[in-house]
């Protein structure tokens, strides 16, 4: 008697679940909603961060740069590569991060650009 009741129980769950189920194939996901771009910065030309350096810093295998443009500056950070103080350089279009904190330089940047290197 029991065991009727064990094996009834457990078909019922099993039919249960399975009616529950709906075919993935049927429907289709809905997409994704579009997220709201931020305002590109003050550097940023046809996806090129063009610059002046005024300021740049090594760390976590990142080079950190402060690009000055139009008197509005931009952070970037891309591999590390050399550049001076002073010296004018086009960056990739990058990724932008707000409030970013690196541990490495024990810093938050209100904005960085993540970028893939200079062009």
């Amino acid at each position: 008697m029991k065991r009727t009741y064990l094996v009834v129980a457990l078909s019922v769950a099993v039919i249960v679940s399975v009616s529950g189920c709906k075919s993935a194939k049927n429907e289709a996901p809905a997409p994704a909603p579009q997220a709201s771009q931020p305002a590109a910065p003050a550097a940023m030309t046809d996806g090129a961060l063009t610059g002046k350096v005024v300021e740049t810093m090594n760390s976590g295998g990142y080079t950190y740069v402060s690009l000055e443009n139009g008197g509005k500056k931009t952070w970037v950070a891309m591999p590390e590569t050399k550049v001076k103080v002073g010296q004018n350089v086009t960056c990739q279009p990058g990724m932008p991060m707000d409030n970013f904190t690196s541990k490495t330089l024990k810093r938050t940047f209100d904005r960085v650009i993540f970028s893939g290197g200079l062009m």
